[in-house]
């Protein structure tokens, strides 16, 4: 390579290819630790992006979308916005997941009419959040009914 440079994709204007875990990079990650998984329909995307949660957000991710899975068999995911997405119908989907720097947030789009209501509010009206920390104890049967209540409901356009 005598007389060549390297020139990275962001000083060409170029964006380097989104490699998925298990393709020989780490995943990408963004602001605040979210995993940057091309958008994708089904359990494998999920998968992805629940493996690239770094540190004990990986565990966390794996604990909720087995409990979503068995709160709603057959539950339909994507990942969209680089965010899974959890639905009963084809692009509706009743709830979702992001990565922060200190927390992992849980979207209940239908959120304020779930019984108890989620404790985070929303500056939109239907929604409310479940923050979840890394020393907070996950009340799973708590959330459980909230995934049953929330898939009962008409789901999200998105």
């Amino acid at each position: 390579m005598a007389g060549k440079t390297r020139t990275s994709a962001a000083a060409t204007g170029k964006t380097a290819p989104k490699l998925q875990p298990g393709e020989g990079a780490e995943p990408v990650l963004l602001s605040g630790g979210n995993p940057q998984i091309a958008k994708g329909y089904g359990d494998a995307p999920v998968q992805a992006y629940i493996a690239a949660m770094p540190g004990w957000k990986s565990e966390l991710g794996q604990r909720l979308d087995a409990l979503i899975e068995r709160a709603v068999p057959g539950v339909r995911k994507a990942v969209k916005w680089n965010s899974p997405l959890y639905g009963v119908e084809e692009g509706h989907w009743f709830l979702g997941i992001h990565v922060f720097t200190k927390y992992v947030k849980v979207s209940f789009f239908r959120g304020a009419s779930l019984d108890p209501v989620p404790p985070g509010p929303s500056k939109q009206k239907e929604v409310r959040y479940l923050d979840i920390y890394e020393k907070d104890e996950l009340d799973e049967a708590r959330f459980a009914a909230w995934v049953k209540q929330a898939s009962a409901l008409p789901g999200e356009k998105m």
